[in-house]
């Protein structure tokens, strides 16, 4: 062991030393950091358009278990814009849902030249146009196309544990060489969530964040 070994071994002895006994309590409650999931360009369809883009009494096939109960499906399809701007292989997301969605990144919307209003999920009302184009036929919706805001899922427990409550909206911190804040975070309480921030892939490659990340809850 060289000299520099010891003394920052000595360094952190003395810092735990001196370190007051409610700050080492106060240390011990702090909640873990929060997960990252990156989430890509994706569809929401309901069982009627399933069926109109991928053939009658056809059902979603699960590829991957997600949160919530949720599943990206092996089944994909093409977005066309009105400008005839293509995006192929976008994943849909299982279960069907009562109506459709589509959430894109701004780099996707600017590729297809639609415009796709930054929302919580679910606010479609006045959103972009897109077609989309299936095995078996084509959907055109008139709004469905959105941004989605970032947000983070728990559960009530994790929600209790960190001091927020549903629809609370408060900053996070994320580390790494392009360390920063992101702002305008949304928390969506409920007992079907695992703990888990959603970021889109813009964030995630402007701020070097991967799936599985771990960030910091500000308030």
């Amino acid at each position: 062991m060289d000299t520099k070994q010891i003394e920052r071994i000595t360094q952190l002895v003395v810092a735990a030393l001196c370190e007051a006994p409610e700050d080492r309590e106060d240390r011990t409650k702090r909640p873990e950091g929060i997960p990252v999931g990156v989430s890509a360009r994706h569809v929401h369809l309901t069982q009627e358009q399933v069926e109109l883009l991928f053939g009658k009494g056809h059902h979603l096939t699960p590829k991957k278990e997600l949160m919530g109960g949720q599943f990206a499906c092996e089944e994909t399809v093409t977005l066309i814009s009105a400008k005839m701007k293509v995006l192929e292989k976008v994943r849909v997301l299982g279960p069907t849902r009562k109506f459709a969605q589509i959430e894109l990144a701004a780099t996707d919307a600017m590729k297809l030249g639609v415009k796709a209003p930054l929302r919580d999920s679910g606010d479609v009302a006045g959103s972009g146009p897109l077609t989309l184009l299936g095995p078996a036929g084509t959907l055109t919706l008139r709004e469905g196309t959105i941004i989605a805001g970032r947000h983070i899922h728990m559960s009530p427990a994790d929600a209790a544990r960190f001091g927020v409550t549903d629809g609370q909206v408060v900053s996070v911190r994320f580390p790494g060489e392009r360390a920063g804040l992101f702002g305008q975070v949304k928390i969506r309480v409920d007992d079907s969530f695992t703990l888990e921030m959603h970021i889109d892939t813009d964030e995630a490659n402007a701020a070097c964040i991967k799936t599985g990340t771990r960030v910091e809850l500000v308030k």
